[in-house]
């Protein structure tokens, strides 16, 4: 349960920094803020293992982060090109 929750407040936090870098992405509220940043989250995670794998052991990739907010802002380009075509 801790797990999902702390998905939640960490994919927030990404989303709201890919908002503040992506212009014209105010329009969205807290559920898509998050789910955008959760699902960057994945996208960034799934990037960064194909590019190099982390150490074994570690809980996870050092670049994580980083990547978690290219695959939100990826996501979001992705979402701005299907509904605003």
């Amino acid at each position: 349960m801790f797990h999902l929750i702390w998905s939640i407040i960490v994919g927030f936090f990404v989303g709201l920094i890919a908002r503040a870098i992506m212009p014209g992405a105010d329009h969205m509220g807290f559920w898509m803020t998050a789910g955008v940043g959760i699902v960057g989250s994945l996208i960034g995670g799934l990037i960064g293992n194909l590019i190099s794998r982390p150490p074994p052991g570690s809980k996870f990739h050092p670049a994580g982060f980083l990547m978690s907010i290219l695959g939100a802002i990826v996501l979001m380009l992705v979402l701005r090109y299907v509904f605003h075509m």
